[in-house]
C-alpha cells in the first residue's frame, strides 16, 4: 500500500478509516450502512478512496456541504506542494486546531500528534506501527495522565 497517498496532508490514515475500507471489508461495510440508515446518507456517497484521490473533497463532504466547502489543510498543503502539514514551516497551525465537537466520534483531534509521529518515523513506518494503534487508543482508552 502507497501510505503516503493514503495518509492526508492532515495526518488523517485513511487507511484505516470505515470509509475507505468499506469497499474490502464487510466489518466496515455493515458500519456505514448503519451510518447511511442513521443519518440518512446513500451508502455509495460514504465510499472514499482518500482525501488525495478525491483532491481533498471526499464524496460524503461533497453530498453534504457541496463543492464549495473545501478542507483547508488539503488547500494549504496543495498550494504550498507540502506532502503533510508537518513539512510546512507554519506547522503546527489553525488549519489543524482540534476541536470538541464530535471528538468521540471522528479522528480529527488525532491530526497533529500522527503528524509528528510521521515527522519522527517516516510516513510507511509510522502507518505500520502506530496509526491503528493512535486510533485504538484515541477511542477505547481511558484517558490518563503520564
Amino acid at each position: 500500500m502507497d501510505y503516503e497517498w493514503m495518509t492526508a496532508p492532515c495526518g488523517l490514515d485513511c487507511f484505516n478509516c470505515h470509509f475507505y475500507l468499506a469497499s474490502e471489508s464487510a466489518e466496515s461495510m455493515a458500519v456505514i450502512e448503519g451510518w447511511s440508515k442513521e443519518y440518512g446518507v446513500p451508502v455509495e456517497k460514504m465510499h472514499c478512496r482518500g482525501c488525495r484521490a478525491h483532491d481533498g473533497i471526499i464524496p460524503l463532504q461533497l453530498y453534504l456541504f457541496g463543492d464549495a466547502h473545501r478542507c483547508a489543510a488539503y488547500e494549504c498543503s496543495k498550494e504550498k506542494n507540502s506532502k503533510f502539514c508537518c513539512d510546512c514551516d507554519e506547522f503546527p497551525c489553525d488549519n489543524l486546531h482540534p476541536y470538541a465537537d464530535k471528538a468521540a466520534e471522528v479522528p480529527h483531534n488525532t491530526k497533529v500528534f500522527n503528524l509528528c509521529l510521521i515527522r519522527k518515523m517516516g510516513v510507511d513506518q509510522w502507518a505500520e506501527q502506530k496509526a491503528a494503534d493512535v486510533k485504538r487508543v484515541y477511542f477505547t482508552c481511558p484517558w490518563k495522565l503520564t
